[in-house]
């Protein structure tokens, strides 16, 4: 069982050594920013159950520093980070940065493909413009973390290889869109993630989320699918080992 992505911060958590604990199986912490980044690198090597990829949320472009593209660069070729992410684009939130985080974005893809690293992408609002970008690296190994587009760019995504992640908000009942792409998309293409501290499943919603929740997303994929919860996390945890190279 493997959580593909979440935040286990301080700023979030009193008690990570219990919440990495509680978690049967791996996760992968996803930096957002300088500080984000610093704090995953130490996570994942403390802990044996978490990996980690470090990036620039397209939310956080604006707080770049002159040490934001050399923290990425410096840890690429320390084994327990096993990419970079999360990357993207927000036009939801950020619409006023929005050539910045195209350049960074660009910026942090380029160096991903030079580096035969897999990225952990964010879109929300600029789902046209991130397929765009990913078509300029054909083969880059990538998941579109937090799926929330429509089943035909599903496709299309799934056609450039590119997985999905699939969160707490498909068990949400207004869910209708998502569960039409897990009903579709082959099982090989998803990957399981909680998003930690949000967007917690149901019956938690509205509670800190946490990545032993992974389970419950499980659970729904499977009920979708009409396939077993065990088929679920046999198929979707090499899914994440093929996408991350995960020596695990």
């Amino acid at each position: 069982m493997i959580d593909t992505h979440c935040h286990i911060f301080n700023e979030y958590y009193d008690n990570i050594d219990e919440i990495i604990n509680d978690m049967d199986g791996y996760m992968i912490v996803a930096g957002i920013d300088d500080k984000s980044n610093i704090e995953t690198v130490e996570l994942a090597n403390k802990y044996d159950k978490v990996f980690g990829v470090i990036g620039i949320q397209p939310e956080e472009v604006d707080k770049l520093t002159s040490d934001s593209y050399k923290i990425i660069e410096d840890n690429l070729n320390n084994p327990k980070i096993v990419g970079i992410g999360e990357i993207g684009l927000d036009y939801y939130w950020t619409d006023e940065t929005k050539e910045l985080q195209l350049e960074v974005f660009d910026k942090l893809m380029s160096i991903a493909y030079k580096n035969n690293k897999p990225v952990v992408i964010h879109s929300r609002e600029a789902i046209k413009d991130t397929y765009d970008i990913i078509k300029k690296y054909p083969g880059i190994k990538a998941v579109l973390h937090c799926y929330s587009s429509s089943l035909e760019m599903a496709r299309e995504f799934v056609k450039l290889g590119v997985m999905l992640g699939i969160g707490g908000v498909l068990t949400f009942k207004n869910s209708k869109k998502l569960v039409e792409v897990v009903e579709d998309i082959p099982l090989e293409y998803l990957l399981l993630e909680t998003d930690s501290p949000y967007l917690s499943p149901e019956p938690f919603r509205g509670k800190t989320n946490k990545p032993s929740n992974v389970k419950i997303v499980a659970e729904k994929i499977a009920e979708l699918k009409n396939i077993s919860v065990e088929e679920v996390l046999k198929v979707t945890t090499l899914n994440a080992k093929r996408l991350f190279n995960l020596n695990i």
